[in-house]
């Protein structure tokens, strides 16, 4: 009933409507994911030929050998590569997807073109709930053995968004407006109890694993936890495709969307929790990674539009291009040494969550 009317909006009347063709945009992208993952394994403290990095995906996905057998033979290159990067690579793929995914449909979920999970809240609540875990142990999740900290950052996520949600609904509806407000409340008190915590848990070997977690951090992929996450960012990915006229309706605003009967309320609480879950599978795998779901979408936004049906696949296969060479400058910008990933995401994305801000008329048109 909602979609309807909104079906019926031409689509050139939408922003960035008259640009490449979506199809051209998402090859584009997609090439470039491809090509920067079989590069990406080749970069790091132990450099290896582009060539054998092809040649060993190539026989370990197909079985097929080409050139010298020595290449695919060798089991320190296949380790480094199959066993290590490539995984990493993946989880820095979904997880760039999931971010930017989660990231444009929040800010047209809350008319708001800062908002983002790291914003509402939903970041801190897994930094809470895996602050809690690492600090106070696993008294209450040891039965979950190595996926307490991950059981409990996802438990975080959901209860932030359930704050954040009960919050903007006191005293009426929820709107845009309460609703960013809820969530920078919840993010405050979110890193407050944290910083609480910490403070009074005075364990040293704890304090370093939560810096960590806070940190980002995707050394910890392995090939037995990528198919969950991916089928999680997946699934999303394919629903808010879905959903992209109703995404379309709510940056025209509270009394525009409303004529057309889209249910802004219940489409804000639904988003917001589907965006909950992502976020929060994400943080479980690694760690807070800030600014990405802020700042790719408003970079998408300057070639794709704002159209969501274009959006949407763009600010996916882009998150991932940008969190894959992310990661590779941050196993390699320190020799011998990694940076923590979020620390590159911040320093990036704060200089253009600055200029946002400074911009006098920035809104969604990129």
């Amino acid at each position: 009933m909602a979609s309807s009317p909104v079906a019926q909006r031409p689509a050139d009347r939408l922003p960035g409507a008259k640009r490449l063709p979506s199809s051209a945009i998402a090859l584009l992208l997609l090439a470039a994911v491809g090509c920067s993952i079989i590069l990406s394994v080749s970069i790091g403290q132990i450099g290896i030929p582009f060539g054998h990095s092809l040649r060993i995906l190539l026989h370990q996905i197909t079985g097929l050998q080409t050139g010298h057998a020595s290449v695919i033979n060798d089991e320190l290159l296949v380790d480094v590569i199959w066993q290590i990067r490539l995984p990493r690579v993946l989880l820095a793929a979904i997880a760039g997807i999931g971010l930017a995914l989660c990231g444009s449909v929040m800010q047209a979920a809350v008319q708001n073109p800062l908002a983002d999970p790291f914003i509402l809240g939903i970041s801190s609540g897994s930094s809470l709930g895996a602050t809690f875990a690492i600090m106070v142990g696993f008294g209450f999740g040891g039965w979950l053995g190595e996926f307490g900290v991950a059981s409990w950052a996802f438990v975080g996520a959901l209860g932030a968004t359930a704050l954040v949600l009960g919050l903007a609904s006191i005293g009426g509806k929820s709107s845009a407006v309460k609703l960013v407000l809820a969530g920078t409340v919840i993010n405050a008190v979110c890193g407050a109890m944290s910083n609480f915590i910490i403070y009074f848990a005075k364990n040293a070997e704890g304090i370093r694993s939560v810096t960590f977690w806070t940190m980002g951090s995707l050394a910890s992929a392995q090939w037995a936890s990528l198919p969950l996450i991916a089928a999680v960012v997946l699934v999303a990915l394919l629903y808010f495709l879905l959903q992209s006229r109703i995404l379309n309706a709510m940056l025209m605003g509270e009394e525009a969307a409303v004529t057309l009967g889209v249910n802004l309320v219940f489409y804000r609480r639904l988003y917001m929790v589907l965006s909950a879950v992502v976020t929060g599978f994400l943080v479980a795998s690694c760690g807070i990674i800030g600014f990405v779901g802020l700042i790719v979408p408003h970079i998408v936004r300057g070639f794709a539009g704002s159209d969501h049906k274009r959006l949407i696949p763009a600010a996916a296969l882009f998150g991932a291009l940008f969190m894959i060479w992310t990661d590779v400058a941050a196993r390699t910008v320190i020799p011998n040494g990694e940076l923590p990933i979020g620390i590159l995401t911040s320093l990036f994305g704060a200089p253009i969550f600055m200029y946002m801000l400074l911009k006098k008329r920035y809104g969604f048109g990129g």
